[in-house]
């Protein structure tokens, strides 16, 4: 399953990203945060608008908002 397909409040762990979706900044930019594989996440908060964007979700005890196409990119499993 995808990022963005995760319901709030739910773990996981990133097992893929497929960078070539993303622009080089976009990419560098989250793997500094720390979002890459392997990274254990959880979906703290949808967007108010019908689930849209931004996408909250929890890496470590950050709080980063993710852009849907990004968590598109993403596969994770539950833990």
């Amino acid at each position: 399953m995808t990022l963005e397909a995760l319901e709030r409040g739910a773990s996981a762990r990133i097992v893929s990203v497929d960078w070539d979706r993303l622009a080089p900044e976009e990419g560098a930019r989250l793997r500094a945060l720390g979002i890459d594989e392997g990274a254990c996440i959880g979906m703290a908060h949808r967007g108010v608008f019908g689930g849209r964007d931004p996408l909250a979700i929890t890496v470590g005890r950050m709080t980063v908002a993710l852009r849907r196409i990004h968590a598109a990119a993403m596969e994770v499993e539950p833990v």
